[in-house]
């Protein structure tokens, strides 16, 4: 079989590279199809980080990546807890702190996550069906901030994080402006849509 050899040139000196697109979320109601709202893990990467990691370094990359939730995982990729900015600005880590003795550069991700079997998650087939308003209340209910959604794939049909869902995103999406990430302004927000 034959080769050819293709052409090639040297880079310029003001030559960049290729970004992914960015994708926009579309504006939604509370009737719009609940997927509309959740991150798919198909389509952007899920941002994750080690146990060991500081929580400052951990708040570090959720400002980088502008995220508000990042998932835990072991050596293996495996999920073993979720961490959130709410969590890390919140009451844990000085309560930690306090009852441990520790300075609060010293508290890692281990300390304030959330243990995997502690996190709920809804199924892909629900959400697909379901509406921005049922994902609104079903976090009210739960008092959370973001949902995982779970799908099953592989020849095991293993479950696996498909999606992730966020409060502020859906505020975001339904056109309210977040002046604060404290859930209670922003569910009274949205609820404030939701009677109109």
């Amino acid at each position: 079989m034959h080769y050819s050899v293709l052409q090639h040139k040297f880079l310029e000196d003001d030559i960049s590279y290729h970004r992914p697109n960015a994708i926009i979320p579309p504006h939604v109601t509370l009737n719009s199809p609940a997927l509309e709202i959740m991150t798919d893990l198909k389509q952007a990467s899920a941002t994750t980080i080690s146990q060991n990691e500081s929580i400052d370094h951990a708040l570090e990359i959720m400002k980088r990546r502008g995220v508000r939730l990042l998932l835990v995982v072991d050596a293996a990729d495996a999920i073993i807890g979720i961490i959130s900015a709410l969590d890390i600005s919140g009451e844990r880590p000085l309560q930690f702190a306090r009852e441990n003795g520790v300075a609060h550069k010293d508290i890692s991700v281990r300390d304030i996550m959330t243990p995997r079997n502690d996190v709920e998650v809804l199924l892909i087939k629900d959400v697909s069906v379901a509406r921005v308003g049922d994902i609104v209340e079903t976090l009210k209910q739960t008092s959370r901030q973001h949902a995982l959604v779970a799908d099953f794939q592989g020849h095991e049909n293993r479950k696996t994080i498909r999606g992730i869902i966020s409060l502020n995103q859906i505020a975001r999406q339904l056109g309210i402006q977040i002046q604060t990430y404290e859930m209670a302004h922003t569910l009274a927000e949205i609820a404030h849509i939701m009677q109109k």
